[in-house]
């Protein structure tokens, strides 16, 4: 799980350049805050999150019940929330805080949510997850669906003891933002 007390391992350009802003202002003695953020999601997402929901569009069962790792996700409802709790604070921050939705999901229940906005069941199954990893493998696709496998859960207790109160349930949020996308392409 990761915290603000884990050391920071940028995979990117992006972020290490944020890292070093950190690092910078750690050193110049002013109140500073940098938000470190899971995977955000709300209308216009993109990435990884627009490729869910397509798959969660798409007619067919899909073999992800047995996918066990969690993922943090947030909503842009929430993240709206902590960036008022954090201008809000009277005491002096000087660190980065995480922030996610408190309920880590696993794809599978991430897809069922987002079926669940669009009107639909979950209709998800079970495949060993190295049967999945072999066909995947096979058809060459192996590195795009990588992060399927693993999980990725971010602890945003420190900022919720600045009283964050996430203002929008996980499930809730992708059913809606499933519902939106859904009426923007009809």
């Amino acid at each position: 799980m990761l915290t603000e007390d884990c050391e920071p391992q940028p995979t990117d350009a992006y972020g290490r350049s944020k890292l070093a802003a950190e690092q910078g202002l750690a050193e110049t003695g002013l109140d500073w805050v940098a938000l470190r953020l899971a995977l955000v999601y709300g209308p216009g997402v993109q990435g990884n999150m627009a490729r869910l929901i397509k798959l969660a569009r798409s007619p067919y069962p899909l073999p992800l019940a047995g996918l066990s790792g969690e993922h943090s996700l947030l909503s842009i409802d929430n993240l709206v929330e902590a960036v008022d709790r954090v201008l809000a604070a009277s005491l002096p921050l000087k660190r980065p805080l995480i922030v996610a939705d408190p309920k880590p999901l696993t794809v599978g229940a991430i897809v069922a949510a987002l079926r669940q906005g669009l009107g639909r069941r979950a209709g998800l199954f079970y495949v060993p997850r190295f049967m999945l990893e072999a066909a995947l493998r096979a058809a060459g696709k192996m590195e795009n669906y990588q992060p399927l496998f693993g999980s990725l859960v971010a602890d945003p207790s420190a900022l919720g003891r600045l009283n964050w109160k996430p203002v929008v349930a996980t499930q809730q949020g992708l059913a809606s933002l499933a519902a939106a996308a859904y009426r923007q392409h009809v």
